[in-house]
């Protein structure tokens, strides 16, 4: 019988992808420590224990926390610091939960690597791609476009082709012994923010520096608490003298300590530049985008120079954020993308 590691987490998704497996594969599960919430912690693994005891498979607590503090969270504060929007949990999942997490599978002999992710694996002339879920409500496609071929090649995602609506009652129907349905709420789109990102960030670094509010003109308009507390697109917050029509967050200079804002009409982008993460076979031509978790997918000419993706849009698009991920989809696969340096 073929073994998988699954990541465990505690939750509905992993726990009954525990379950899912066990009719199939031999399973592993494994449940990362990652951020410093060690209360979170100690609740999530003792769910993940009696799940293991349940279903008699092995199960493993594996300490990430330096890793994880190396590679995302300082990523998740110097993108604030340099008027960046960071996307860590598409850093995460290629380089801790699908990089080391999968050495960790193979060093323990397993064949492939599981989670509880909302998304498919599709076989395309002989190459495996990240495919979108059959949930489109719940689809996670969009964070997972930089993992590495050597992962997706020994991925499982038992739940890609469910619905989440059906998987609490399927779960509670075949796991009698599970709990009561109000402990389990869905997880957090970030795991270490526990209320929002500015209270998260402020444990490490200053965020409230007082600065001017600028318009597009660079006419003084207001001031603001902390560049770090605005990103670009936002509307609330701005404190701006004698204003009557809403304003928006355009630009961020941190070295200035200033933040410019302008109509909404000002947020319009003709224009996309991407560093390249990850990328399979893409040439020249039309593509679908998403330049946000949970954004429309965009129509887009797309060129590939040196390791940038370049897109104009062919429809409008509005508040693009430097920092977050551009993803590209064919239908819905997911070619690859990267990470939003500018646009104009």
């Amino acid at each position: 019988m073929k073994k998988v590691a699954l990541l465990m987490s505690g939750g509905i998704d992993s726990s009954y992808s525990a379950y899912l497996l066990k009719k199939e594969y031999e399973v592993r599960g494994f449940y990362l420590k990652l951020h410093n919430k060690e209360e979170k912690h100690n609740f999530y693994i003792e769910k993940c224990r009696q799940v293991a005891k349940k279903l008699d498979i092995e199960f493993s607590v594996i300490d990430l926390q330096e890793e994880f503090e190396k590679i995302v969270y300082r990523y998740f504060l110097e993108s604030y610091q340099n008027a960046r929007t960071p996307n860590p949990c598409a850093m995460c999942n290629p380089y801790i939960k699908f990089g080391l997490g999968l050495k960790m599978a193979l060093d323990s002999a397993c064949d492939f690597i599981a989670s509880g992710h909302y998304a498919r694996i599709k076989k395309v002339d002989g190459t495996n791609y990240i495919q979108e879920a059959l949930d489109k409500s719940k689809d996670q496609s969009y964070f997972l476009f930089g993992i590495s071929k050597e992962a997706k090649d020994r991925l499982i995602f038992p739940l890609g082709d469910k619905l989440k609506s059906n998987i609490k009652k399927e779960a509670f129907s075949a796991m009698t012994w599970f709990g009561e349905l109000d402990e389990y709420k869905d997880s957090q789109e970030i795991c270490f923010v526990e209320k929002d990102y500015i209270s998260t960030i402020s444990k490490d670094i200053e965020v409230n520096k007082t600065g001017f509010i600028k318009d597009k003109n660079g006419n003084i308009i207001g001031e603001h608490k902390g560049y770090m507390h605005y990103t670009i697109g936002k509307r609330k917050g701005l404190n701006i003298k004698g204003s009557h029509s809403p304003s928006y967050v355009l630009d961020i200079n941190p070295s200035d300590n200033v933040v410019i804002v302008g109509e909404k009409q000002d947020l319009k982008k003709s224009k996309i530049i991407a560093k390249i993460e990850s990328l399979d076979n893409v040439k020249n031509g039309i593509y679908d985008i998403k330049i946000r978790y949970r954004s429309k997918a965009i129509k887009s000419q797309i060129e590939i120079s040196d390791d940038r993706i370049i897109a104009t849009p062919l429809e409008n698009v509005y508040g693009v954020a430097n920092g977050q991920a551009l993803v590209i989809y064919k239908d819905d696969i997911v070619l690859g993308g990267g990470f939003i340096e500018s646009s104009d």
